[in-house]
């Protein structure tokens, strides 16, 4: 009978469908536990096909790859190492299912699914692609009965309950579960509530880094029973969280796994974690796109001053393009104060700027399109036609280079319509960040250096650009910008009715003027560019409206 066990918890950002490359992440982090002892290694869910698939997980081929590549893993086990438990999806007949695979002494020791489909919980991707499995018992690791939990497993009791009742000793869970405020602390919650239902201790593993819209945060943990935390792993970094376990014996007879208190890293919180997410979230955007850096177009606003921020502190200085590009018109003395804010945001970065005279394109579009317009007031259709254009440019300057182009529109403007055109833009950083959190986050970069920056230490936005944020006037009709938001979040997250939204101090007028607004800039959502997920919506995912419909009245 074994009476230790040495659990590494291999934290892993893998990219999705790059099974060569996610295979060398998970020999590397075997290689690593076998030089500090480990029995087993276990990597989150999905780690070797990345998560979440889509439709990639209907493609044969790939999972006949997929299949060759743990039968070439599972054949490097042979070497009397650590054993391997990965996540992977896994063909059983006409199913397609989340699997975690045992992988020791040369073969796939054991199979076991995910059972519990349950979306937008603390364990789950939002992937609904998968079959559910069957109730599962426990597998035999080195001597050790061990119960899998996969995914949205890890919430509900029904799956823990039938492991220990099946005689598992210790519980595992494997995770690709994303990042939103406080889900961290869900997950530690839902497993505690797990050990104390069955009374065996617990460990879990996340999948960190960025893909599409989702955020991996990581933070993997241990809980020994009664649910005492003894060991947790960072948040938004690849890392390697050994374990060591012992059988104990009471005097009663009864025997149990513990473990000492091993590696314990808190997690961040509030504005930090935020910040920590984009950082992330961009940074995997690019270098999983294979992008040689990205482009930023520079206002001297607020929200392009976060983006560059953002995007040095992600990349580095030598991978971000900052590009002045500004539209005639307006007050000269406001537009030389922009252009100066650019350039003292790009002073402060230490990152390189461009300048492109927009005058003689926009001259000879209106030139073009005068015999058109004549007689008419065309003003706004100017306006518009003007911002397109500079969006045009710097997207055909972004595809030359082989950049990425950020959007630098936040979620308040692209709810309402009043982004300007993204779509040229690759990667819209800011696309669930409030315009009231912009601003949060910007005063929290200037007074922190973020963890894994390589930006500067110290202020990144200048004064006078918060200033101006905060004297800025909305547009006619529409509240200041905390107000806006809390509206906005309770009409287009929360779905509440009018009467809710006025007992929370909104004018019938203004939830009438926000919900058109809404429902007028649905094409424009559809047609920008995703950004990573930060906020806990429900469902997991943004709303979606019809394209064409009439008024939509509210009850």
């Amino acid at each position: 009978m074994t009476d230790r066990l040495s659990i590494a918890l291999a934290q892993a950002n893998p990219s999705i469908g790059s099974l060569a490359a996610n295979a060398v992440r998970i020999r590397a982090a075997r290689n690593e536990a076998a030089a500090r002892g480990a029995d087993v290694v276990v990597c989150p869910a999905g780690a070797l096909s990345g998560a979440p698939l889509l439709d990639l997980l209907r493609v044969p081929a790939f999972l006949d790859a997929v299949e060759a590549t743990v039968g070439a893993l599972a054949a490097e086990t042979a070497d009397g190492g650590p054993a391997l438990l990965i996540g992977a999806p896994w063909r059983d007949g006409a199913k397609h299912h989340n699997a975690a695979l045992l992988l020791d002494d040369g073969r796939i020791a054991a199979i076991r699914f995910q059972a519990e489909m349950i979306f937008d919980t603390v364990g789950s991707t939002g992937e609904d692609r998968f079959d559910p499995g069957p109730m599962p018992g426990p597998i035999n690791v080195r001597g050790v009965r061990v119960g899998l939990l996969i995914g949205s497993d890890l919430a509900v009791a029904d799956v823990a309950e039938t492991l220990a009742e099946s005689g598992a000793e210790l519980l595992v869970a494997m995770l690709a579960s994303p990042f939103a405020p406080g889900r961290m602390d869900g997950r530690v919650q839902a497993a505690v509530a797990r050990v104390v239902e069955v009374g065996l201790p617990l460990v879990a593993v996340n999948a960190v880094g960025g893909q599409d819209e989702q955020v991996f945060d990581g933070g993997s943990f241990a809980l020994a029973e009664g649910g005492r935390l003894v060991a947790q792993a960072p948040l938004f970094a690849e890392h390697l969280l050994l374990t060591r376990w012992t059988r104990d014996t009471d005097e009663s007879g009864n025997e149990s796994w513990d473990s000492s208190e091993a590696e314990m890293i808190a997690p961040v919180e509030g504005a930090e974690a935020l910040y920590g997410a984009l950082m992330l979230g961009l940074h995997d955007a690019v270098s999983k796109g294979h992008a040689p850096g990205v482009v930023v177009g520079l206002t001297g606003g607020l929200d392009s001053a976060l983006v560059a921020a953002l995007a040095v502190d992600a990349l580095g200085a030598d991978r971000v393009l900052a590009v002045r590009a500004p539209l005639p018109g307006g007050e000269t003395a406001a537009l030389a104060d922009a252009l100066g804010d650019a350039a003292e945001i790009v002073e402060l970065l230490g990152c390189r700027l461009d300048n492109v005279a927009l005058g003689p394109v926009l001259k000879a579009a209106d030139s073009l399109l005068a015999p058109a317009f004549a007689g008419r007031d065309t003003a706004d259709a100017a306006d518009r036609l003007h911002t397109r254009l500079r969006a045009a440019t710097l997207a055909a300057l972004a595809e030359r280079m082989g950049a990425l182009l950020l959007a630098t529109a936040d979620r308040t403007d692209r709810v309402l319509g009043l982004a300007v055109d993204e779509s040229g833009c690759g990667y819209a950083i800011l696309a669930d960040v409030p315009k009231s959190m912009v601003l949060d986050l910007a005063r929290w970069r200037n007074a922190h250096q973020p963890a894994g920056s390589r930006g500067p230490a110290g202020r990144v936005v200048p004064e006078r650009v918060l200033d101006r944020r905060l004297k800025a006037a909305t547009p006619a009709g529409l509240p200041p910008a905390d107000a806006l938001d809390d509206l906005l979040a309770g009409l287009f997250d929360g779905a509440l009715s009018p009467a809710d939204l006025a007992a929370r101090g909104h004018s019938a007028e203004t939830i009438g003027l926000v919900w058109r607004m809404v429902l007028d800039a649905e094409p424009a959502r559809r047609r920008a560019p995703p950004g990573p997920r930060i906020s806990h919506r429900p469902g997991g995912r943004e709303r979606r409206f019809p394209v064409a419909c009439g008024p939509v009245d509210l009850a």
